[in-house]
């Protein structure tokens, strides 16, 4: 299962309905780093289906999301819960160490 691709036009309304945790990976095409995150952000939306939404915001497509959320660095990941942001990674991660986040 791929991650589903949040615009500036359903962003605010994807996450905020959510039942779930959503994460939500702000990314670009040319990003190396990027890149090394996909494979990790498909297993989990494969595996964790059930229990948590996971998405991707193209930068370069939705700039005005990137500045709202004071994106900086790629990849950066925030984590929602309840339509509000609870935790931010910055950089390449473990799919362990982004389960554990969605534990907490």
């Amino acid at each position: 299962m791929k991650p589903i691709n949040l615009t500036e036009s359903n962003f605010d309304h994807t996450v905020a309905l959510a039942q779930q945790p959503v994460i939500v990976d702000f990314w670009a095409e040319w990003s190396g780093p990027c890149k090394l995150l996909t494979p990790v952000l498909h297993e989990l939306a494969t595996e964790h289906a059930d229990r948590t939404i996971v998405a991707q915001v193209d930068v370069d497509a939705n700039p005005n999301l990137a500045r709202r959320f004071k994106v900086t660095a790629l990849p950066t990941l925030i984590v929602f819960r309840n339509g509000t942001p609870v935790n931010t990674i910055r950089g390449v991660c473990s799919k362990g160490y982004l389960e554990a986040v969605l534990n907490n």
